[in-house]
């Protein structure tokens, strides 16, 4: 446990120099040798540098200020409207700062300001802040810790992002490209041509319906689960939201939806509309939602990551003039999907589904610490008054 009670309260401008950059915008060069740091959580390259140094970074004004903090040892170019907290006493440990200010900086800006988000910072708002000080040793430790947690944040974080860049890549080669009869990648001993199929010869195409919210025997008691377009985007249904009662499903245009149905959002607010999953469980449906039950010729998983890699193709399909229209039945039903014996499809649905259990993991592994870290700045820096 940290002992906080001989900790001071001490001025940045007391523990280093403090000053902006001198750069523009323009000098980044994606082929730079040195990290440019610039109005953004974006690291661009440059193909100077102005200071060769330890410091902690901060963004002067833009949409990134008071959030964006960078940590740098060496070499580096810097905007003119980022500041730069350097040439650190032997009071202060660079690592242990960055830390601190990171997370109290934001807070005072705020404060400073009355209002939510920030215009600029002016250099008196850094330069006066106080910070919590225990001595080097202890400054030593807890950068280290928070350093060790960032890094594996990070670690977990580029392994999601690799294992995304991976299923988008195998998701564009697995599938027949337009008018192709073959895919460019295939599991070893399947060779025959892939065919084409409408989801309306192949599949019962369902649309739901939502009962009276002015009827409470409708919702009450909690019976048949009932799910909304804006819950398309969890892609495996496990549970839904919100439940209805057998009465409100007779009531209603709302249907029974076999488990293992490809599932999508007919309309919907924002990104909504043209998203697939699959329901794992019986369920019902409102109205802005297509279910699609496949004959036995088909394995939902390979229907569902063949739809989900068509995304911006099925929002094109929408009636109206694209942008603000929707999809329907009928428009669902001329979708035509590829076909291929069933081991095949199997091998397809297994492969996708193991990536996305991998990139799971390593986003509930990066949330999980995200949300340890703030707990652990939260509880950690004693709160001045």
């Amino acid at each position: 446990m940290i002992n906080t009670d001989t900790w001071e309260q001490r001025k940045v401008k007391d523990l280093c120099s403090i000053s902006t950059g001198k750069s523009n915008t323009q000098d980044k060069d994606e082929d730079g040798e040195y990290p440019f740091y610039v109005r953004s959580p974006i690291i661009e390259r440059s193909t100077k540098y102005l200071y060769d140094e330890e410091a902690v970074i901060t963004v002067g004004d833009g949409v990134g200020t008071g959030k964006v903090f960078h940590y740098v040892n060496g070499k580096y170019d810097l905007h003119q409207r980022c500041y730069r907290m350097y040439d650190f006493t032997s009071e202060l440990n660079a690592h242990y700062f960055y830390h601190v200010f990171s997370k109290l900086f934001h807070n005072r800006v705020i404060a400073m300001t009355a209002k939510t988000s920030v215009d600029s910072v002016r250099l008196e708002m850094i330069a006066d802040m106080e910070i919590p000080l225990p001595n080097i040793d202890e400054q030593r430790e807890i950068g280290a810790y928070l350093d060790n947690l960032d890094h594996l944040i990070t670690l977990h974080q580029r392994k999601c992002d690799e294992t995304k860049k991976l299923k988008k890549f195998m998701l564009q080669k697995m599938f027949p490209k337009k008018d192709a009869k073959k895919p460019e990648i295939r599991f070893a001993g399947f060779t025959d041509d892939w065919e084409q199929r409408k989801v309306s010869d192949v599949a019962k195409i369902i649309a739901g319906g939502t009962p009276s919210t002015k009827e409470n025997s409708y919702w009450e008691p909690k019976e048949i689960p009932w799910l909304s377009s804006g819950e398309v985007h969890k892609k495996y249904i496990t549970f839904t939201d919100d439940m209805i009662s057998q009465i409100g499903m007779n009531n209603s245009s709302a249907k029974m939806v076999a488990k293992d149905s490809v599932l999508i959002a007919l309309a919907g607010q924002g990104k909504t509309r043209g998203t697939v999953a699959i329901n794992r469980i019986p369920l019902t449906t409102n109205q802005s939602i297509a279910a699609m039950t496949f004959n036995e010729n088909f394995i939902p998983e390979f229907v569902f990551y063949n739809l989900e890699n068509r995304y911006d193709e099925l929002r094109r399909m929408s009636s109206g003039d694209g942008s603000r229209g929707g999809l329907n039945k009928q428009l669902v039903g001329d979708i035509e999907i590829p076909y291929t014996e069933k081991k095949e499809q199997e091998r397809i649905g297994s492969f996708f589904e193991s990536l996305d259990r991998i990139i799971a993991l390593h986003q509930r592994k990066c949330d999980e610490l995200k949300e340890f870290k703030k707990y652990m700045l939260q509880n950690m820096f004693p709160q001045k008054g």
